[in-house]
């Protein structure tokens, strides 16, 4: 195994990476910043995009036109020729303490994303589901930051962490409707040296991998919700991760170089890279697109 830095792009808060299989690009956010960015699997061609507003998370659109971004105030439709952000629906509006952060699509073309708290304390927070004829609904709530969300290889489980339980839950799921139900337990975070779940993904063996932001690990968990490994990141804030390049077999990985809140710890002169890990043996599956 090999860790190594991508890029060097000092994002203030690294998130979201998404592998697009057609074109053979990394995506990736900076949330604070309101920035997507692309570059190949090399970290070369980077060019970026800016959004109004904070940004959570996005989904590259089946057409190949832009994405859907899930932005401080209510999800967008980014178009990648002209630039233009359109309103798609806020379904937060008033409220001015929280905003739209984590997201990922379901193999129907469903994004899934959900709110946070932006003081990270109470349960404000809801999880969201935008069908691919751009109607929204809520699926569950009170969630103080949502985070990793992603499918089981057989559609039949959703994953999802409110980042300050402490857990990481399993829902069954329904490809057919989208619908959500049967809300447990999967597993439990170790969090006694400060760190808490942030960005995930499942791998094709039915992994899920979990990074633990202000630790600097990755957690990889078996279907049964076991620890099956952990990697030490060279940075403590890592954010999130995804499995891309042409054989799905490198696990790239944002971080943060600025923390939201003072009380967060700081980081090194890494801190805010864009990471490729090597030789892990294992790979991941191809990142849906969003059906609108």
């Amino acid at each position: 195994m090999k860790i190594d830095i991508l890029l060097d792009v000092k994002t203030t808060l690294g998130e979201g990476p998404v592998w697009d299989l057609e074109s053979q690009r990394l995506y990736f956010i900076d949330s604070m910043d309101g920035r997507v960015f692309r570059c190949t699997a090399e970290g070369t061609e980077l060019r970026a995009w800016d959004v109004p507003g904070k940004i959570g998370s996005m989904a590259l659109r089946k057409d190949g036109s832009g994405a859907i971004v899930s932005l401080d105030k209510g999800f967008h439709l980014l178009d990648f020729e002209s630039g233009d952000c359109q309103l798609l629906h806020d379904p937060e509006p008033g409220m001015d303490t929280t905003r739209l952060n984590d997201g990922k699509c379901d193999r129907r073309g469903r994004f899934f994303a959900g709110s946070m708290d932006m003081m990270e304390e109470g349960p404000k927070g809801a999880l969201y589901r935008v069908d691919p004829d751009l109607s929204v609904t809520k699926v569950d709530d009170g969630i103080i930051c949502s985070n990793g969300p992603c499918f089981s290889p057989d559609d039949r489980t959703f994953y999802f962490t409110d980042t300050w339980t402490g857990e990481v839950w399993a829902y069954d799921y329904d490809i057919e409707t989208g619908a959500v139900s049967n809300r447990r337990t999967f597993a439990k975070v170790d969090t006694a040296t400060g760190g808490a779940a942030d960005g995930a993904t499942v791998d094709a063996e039915g992994y899920y991998w979990l990074a633990l932001v202000y630790d600097g690990r990755l957690c990889r968990y078996a279907p049964d919700g076991t620890l099956d490994r952990e990697i030490a990141m060279p940075v403590k804030k890592v954010t999130s991760v995804q499995f891309g390049g042409p054989n799905l077999d490198v696990l790239y990985v944002t971080s943060m170089a600025k923390p939201p809140l003072p009380r967060f710890p700081g980081d090194g002169v890494l801190r805010g890279s864009l990471f490729a890990i090597t030789g892990l043996g294992i790979k991941g599956l191809p990142e849906p697109r969003f059906g609108g």
